[in-house]
C-alpha cells in the first residue's frame, strides 16, 4: 500500500472517531440537560436529573 493511501485511511478513521466522540459529548451535555425535566425519579435519594448532571456526565467525560 502506498504511503499516501495509508495516510488517507488513517485520517478518515481519525475523523470518524473524533465525530463519534463529539456526538457522545453533545448528547451527554445537551441531551440530558434538555430532557432532565422528564427524569424526575429518585436515584440513591437524589433526583436522577441532578445525579446525571453532577456525577453521571463526569463519568462519561472521563470515559471519553
Amino acid at each position: 500500500m502506498l504511503p499516501a493511501e495509508m495516510r488517507r485511511r488513517y485520517w478518515r478513521k481519525n475523523l470518524i472517531v473524533t465525530a463519534l466522540l463529539l456526538l457522545i459529548w453533545f448528547v451527554v451535555t445537551f441531551g440530558v440537560s434538555y430532557f432532565a425535566r422528564f427524569l424526575n425519579f429518585r436515584f440513591f435519594g437524589w433526583p436522577f436529573s441532578f445525579w446525571m448532571g453532577a456525577q453521571g456526565a463526569l463519568l462519561i467525560y472521563c470515559l471519553i
